[in-house]
């Protein structure tokens, strides 16, 4: 797996290096071969001790990308914690399908529970029934970057992201293209219903 490692606020000594690399190997037994991983350092990330350190690592696995935030003590304790946590995304990323399409067509071609094969009519709603909304979550708003909103999106392991832009505090989403890249859905006009 090719590496690329950088540092701010930390010093990258040969022994920090090799202990990362040596440890990022550990991903080749689960990741392509032709894999990149990108890992960057922060130190004096935050005043608390145990969360002075960040370590963020960006995969690139087979035309898709996966990336993943740990904290700690140390630039070391920061690294592990994300590891952990890069195996299970790659190992998600393989299972899942690549794509919406694909999605689709999986559960077209899933057996119903008469045995025979599911047609598209059967998810139909019966006639004289509208569409109702069945779940609703509500959760805080946090303002974050398009990168940490992929971050999140990808430790979830969804589709799509809403989130509140920093950069121009109002809600975004973010969601994953056929592609393996990322697209931002952005509102424009005047903000209505907001008091402004």
């Amino acid at each position: 797996m090719k590496t690329n490692l950088t540092a701010r606020n930390v010093e990258l000594s040969d022994h920090l290096r090799s202990e990362i690399e040596r440890k990022l190997s550990r991903l080749d037994r689960v990741a392509h071969p032709d894999s990149e991983a990108s890992v960057e350092l922060i130190g004096h990330a935050s005043h608390t001790a145990e969360e002075a350190n960040v370590a963020e690592v960006t995969l690139h696995v087979n035309g898709s990308v996966v990336r993943s935030t740990g904290i700690g003590a140390t630039p070391m304790a920061a690294f592990d914690a994300v590891l952990d946590k890069l195996e299970r995304q790659v190992v998600r990323a393989k299972q899942r399908p690549r794509s919406v399409r694909e999605r689709a067509v999986d559960d077209d071609t899933r057996p119903s529970r008469g045995g025979g094969e599911a047609t598209a009519d059967e998810d139909a709603e019966p006639e004289g029934q509208e569409a109702s909304v069945v779940k609703i979550k509500r959760f805080d708003m946090v303002p974050m970057f398009p990168e940490d909103a992929i971050g999140q999106m990808e430790e979830l392991g969804h589709a799509f992201f809403v989130f509140l832009n920093a950069e121009d505090e109002k809600i975004a989403v973010l969601y994953r293209r056929r592609q393996g890249d990322y697209g931002l859905i952005q509102p424009v006009g005047e903000d209505r219903g907001r008091g402004r």
